[in-house]
Formats: C-alpha cells, sequence, structure tokens
C-alpha cells in the first residue's frame, strides 16, 4: 500500500445544486490545490431513524445517486487523485452511529441483528460494487460502529461478500480507543482508524496501536484525524459539540503535533484528515469546525504532505 496523504471529501447537497456539478468540481480541485492531497476518501451518508432501526435508506435526497457518485470519482480521476470510498451510516434522531446496538440474543417482536446486518449488507454491497466498475483503490466496509463491532460472524461474512464483488483492498474504519478491541483485522486488508487523541497522549495512543498491526501484520493509516479551532479542542478533538474561544492556531498547532509524532512511527502509513464539503463555501462562516480551508493548519498540512 502506498503512503495515503488523503483527506475526506464528503459529499453533501447544497442549495444550487445536490452532488455533482460544477460547485463539486470546484470544491474538489480547491482541495488539492490547497492541501496537496492524492488521495480522497469519498463520503456520503445513508440514515437510519434510531440506533435500534433495522432499515436503513440509502435512496433519496439526502444520499448521492449512481450517477452523481460515479461523476465526482471521474472527476477525481482526471484530478490525478486515488480513491477510497466510504460509505457511512448516521441515525436521523441525531445519536452517534456508535450507538447502533440491539440485544444479542434475539427477541421476538424487538429489533434484531440479523434483520439490521441483513440491510446493512445490501446497503455495502451495492457500493462495493461502485467501487469495483470505477477501480477504487480501496473500499470501507463500516465506519465508528462500535456497538456492532462484537459481532464478528456477522462482520466477517460481510467481508466475505465484498470480496465476491470487489478486488481493491478492504478495509474498516474503527474509532479512536478501539483498534486493540475488533477481533476480525485478519479478514481484512488493511486497519484503519479515527485518530482523534488528545495533543499531549498521542505517544501512548501509539503504542497501543502499533500493538494491534504487529499482531495482525497488516498495513495501518488513521482513516479520520483532526481539530476544530476552539481554544482546548486540542486536548478533546473528537468532540465537535465543544465550546469555547475561535483560535485558528489550535487547530494548526494541532496538525504540527500530530505529524511531528506520529511520522516517526513507520507503520503508519496514511491519513485521511476530517473533513472537507462538496459545498465547501456553504461551510465558510463557521470558523469553528473541522474545516480548513482558508486557515493556517491548510499550509501546515500542504507542507507536510510535500515532504513525503
Amino acid at each position: 500500500m502506498d503512503f495515503i496523504k488523503g483527506f475526506t471529501f464528503k459529499l453533501n447537497p447544497s442549495k444550487t445544486q445536490k452532488f455533482a456539478g460544477e460547485e463539486t468540481k470546484e470544491s474538489l480541485k480547491t482541495l488539492v490545490d490547497t492541501t496537496g492531497c492524492d488521495t480522497i476518501i469519498l463520503a456520503f451518508i445513508a440514515l437510519q431513524d434510531t440506533p435500534q432501526s433495522e432499515e436503513i435508506d440509502y435512496i433519496g435526497e439526502h444520499i448521492p445517486t449512481d450517477e452523481e457518485l460515479i461523476s465526482v470519482i471521474d472527476y477525481a480521476r482526471k484530478l490525478g487523485l486515488k480513491i477510497i470510498l466510504k460509505p457511512m451510516l448516521n441515525c436521523r434522531d441525531g445519536v452517534w452511529r456508535a450507538h447502533i446496538n440491539f440485544f444479542d440474543v434475539e427477541v421476538p417482536c424487538e429489533p434484531k441483528w440479523s434483520k439490521w446486518f441483513a440491510n446493512y449488507e445490501k446497503y455495502i454491497l451495492k457500493y462495493a460494487e461502485i467501487a469495483e466498475r470505477t477501480h477504487c483503490e480501496m473500499f470501507m466496509v463500516g465506519c465508528e460502529l462500535v456497538q456492532t463491532e462484537r459481532k464478528e460472524e456477522y462482520w466477517r461474512n460481510l467481508v466475505q461478500r465484498v470480496r465476491n464483488v470487489y478486488n481493491g483492498l478492504v478495509t474498516y474504519n474503527t474509532d479512536k480507543y478501539q483498534e486493540n478491541q475488533v477481533k476480525w483485522w485478519d479478514c481484512l486488508d488493511v486497519i484503519s482508524s479515527s485518530g482523534y487523541y488528545p495533543q499531549t497522549r498521542w505517544e501512548e495512543n501509539l503504542d497501543r496501536i502499533e500493538k494491534v498491526v504487529k499482531q495482525y501484520n497488516k498495513p495501518f493509516f488513521f482513516a479520520e484525524c483532526g481539530c476544530m479551532c476552539v481554544k482546548g479542542c486540542q486536548e478533546v478533538p473528537n468532540d465537535w459539540t465543544f465550546e469555547g474561544e475561535l483560535d485558528l492556531k489550535v487547530q494548526a498547532d494541532y496538525f504540527k503535533a500530530m505529524f511531528e509524532t506520529v511520522r516517526e512511527r513507520e507503520w503508519v502509513e496514511g491519513y485521511g484528515i476530517w473533513d472537507w464539503s462538496s459545498n465547501f463555501r456553504e461551510d465558510l462562516p463557521e470558523q469553528r469546525g473541522y474545516s480548513v480551508y482558508d486557515k493556517p493548519s491548510a499550509k501546515v498540512i500542504k507542507e507536510f504532505y510535500q515532504t513525503l
């Protein structure tokens, strides 16, 4: 696996377009010029109503059509980008996806793991087929579905079915602090996680993750990482609700510290920084968030990627 100089490019509809069009092209081109990335993690989001819902909605205005998705992939290729396809899942009620959960022993009249995984499999296989058709370099079978990860047999079956339709590298994006909890890394090609670690605690977490990487002897990269521009957020970079004073330097310093520390670990083979929206101009008023557009951190990222 080549080192991933990556950025998450999240497909969001805007006021003037859906998911593909000139605005999306401008956003993607600006991302490449601004950060020097060579890979995009192309993300889009299906929905289920609550963490205990069995049905998964991946058809409608909240998600790109197949034609829109393929159009974005084709344009990314013209820019010389590698592509990791990342179908994600959120809950409409706002509860974080990590809390999707059901009884381990199925109970009549209660939501069931078997039904949820059957529906999730349909969602994932649809996009695995598109990943194969468009020659994406990597495919993610899931992201931060923490409570589901203990259902090992279901995940192993899903990964095998993905391999039946997709021939590229397959990974799963576990959440921060969960790298040593997943028991089925052996059936994947790459280990990946969300690296939202406190600025002062990178070393101890890298030590822990390194044991997992050595145990399974797989490539590893941070599929997500980042920090908001809020004073104090560098110690809780995963908290998107963190309140405080706007401070653009916090984000830039966080990336500097992360790159300086992590680059000493040769087994870390890349990043998928979070995130850049396809309708990035609508995000401009929100300076406190994870976006790096027109912020000092963009220069930090580009300079680091240019050294690799």
